[in-house]
């Protein structure tokens, strides 16, 4: 059998995305696994930061998107649960108030993965292999359920939320003029719009509302008429009125990270090694920050140490240790923050927002966190 010098495990965003990058280096590459065919009924959509956008450009992927899968974040307004006796705090963000041309792009999953596959299927020093084919390195890419994983020892324990996070497509009666929008309600609740060219080119939003497994479930089973409802009393007709342009699909949330995301011969990458709540939307671009780690690790490696080298796969651990822990913790504050139910944490939490919401220099410092720059 025909060996490889790296073995991806995982046909996802940060497999394929992996596999590009390594190719592009002269590498070759073994993908396991048939390639999938194209989802119709994939509601997802990823929020991109520059870093994630600058890879994907640099893999000759993004400028290959159909003009109606990517949609430019100018502005981005977050607001706190309000009750009847107290507002909700308000931060709000803005491209051109930080110098930068957007906040982040929201781009089509489903378009994303087709335009990987096909870049894949162009790339020379990429083949579709066994899974038992010899490999200098293997890199395991296939998500939280990673079998390879589990195999090789590794801890993994998923502390989970009791939440789901509830997808769809929405279609607006007015222009979503590039403006991101995120609720924090009570019990944890995260309802987060965010602007998108279809079904309505100009006019939906791509949605995620995570919540309790039993209100999330109850979502899923409404009408499209009573979903409505629901859905445009949360939000208040902050967006205008919103209509259901899709199928409702949902995922449980946890909080993960790997005890170990290298070892001889193995790297973990993506949620195999990391999983963190969406609020913060950051869960692909940290898998891409992966990848770009890794890439420039093993191009940066010196002529006689090996692709699987322990002492070279630590340096790609060391890299990513602080980012993916740093976001853990953020996201995980964030949502525990706003599950808990006592007035004082009510009020504490929106007037946090407010005083953010004065404090430009701090507002930059973080959304240069978010852009990954």
């Amino acid at each position: 059998m025909q060996s490889v010098d790296v073995l991806v495990r995982g046909r996802g965003a940060v497999g394929s995305s992996l596999a590009l990058s390594l190719a592009a280096q002269g590498l070759s590459v073994g993908m396991t696994g048939a390639p999938e065919a194209p989802r119709t009924d994939d509601v997802r959509t990823y929020a991109l930061n520059a870093a994630s956008v600058a890879l994907l450009t640099e893999l000759k992927v993004w400028d290959s998107l159909p003009a109606d899968a990517v949609s430019p974040v100018y502005d981005m307004v977050v607001c706190g649960d309000a009750t009847e006796s107290q507002p909700g705090g308000r931060l709000s963000f803005s491209a051109w108030q930080q110098g930068l041309r957007e906040l982040a792009v929201i781009v089509d999953a489903a378009a994303l993965d087709a335009q990987l596959a096909t870049a894949l299927r162009f790339s020379p020093h990429v083949h579709n292999v066994p899974d038992n084919t010899p490999a200098a390195l293997t890199a395991l890419c296939e998500g939280r359920e990673s079998a390879a994983r589990a195999a090789l020892g590794v801890e993994f324990k998923p502390q989970a939320y009791g939440h789901r996070a509830l997808a769809a497509r929405l279609s607006a009666d007015r222009p979503h003029q590039g403006v991101a929008r995120q609720w924090f309600q009570p019990g944890g609740e995260v309802l987060a719009l965010l602007p998108f060219e279809k079904p309505m080119p100009g006019a939906s939003y791509g949605l995620v509302w995570s919540c309790a497994e039993a209100k999330a479930q109850r979502l899923q089973d409404l009408s499209a008429e009573e979903f409505e409802r629901e859905l445009n009393a949360a939000t208040a007709g902050a967006a205008g009125e919103l209509k259901l342009g899709s199928e409702r699909s949902s995922w449980p949330l946890a909080l993960a990270r790997a005890d170990a995301v290298s070892g001889p011969g193995w790297v973990l990458l993506g949620d195999a090694a990391h999983i963190v709540h969406p609020l913060a939307g950051q869960g692909l671009n940290l898998g891409l920050g992966d990848v770009s780690a890794l890439a420039r690790v093993l191009s940066g490696r010196e002529a006689w140490r090996p692709l699987g080298d322990e002492r070279l796969l630590r340096r790609y651990a060391r890299e990513r240790l602080a980012p993916t822990l740093a976001m853990g913790e953020l996201t995980d504050a964030l949502q525990r923050l706003f599950t808990h139910a006592s007035p004082a944490a009510h009020g504490l939490r929106n007037r946090g927002l407010d005083a953010l919401n004065q404090l430009t220099p701090v507002k930059r410092w973080l959304t240069q966190r978010a852009l990954g720059l």
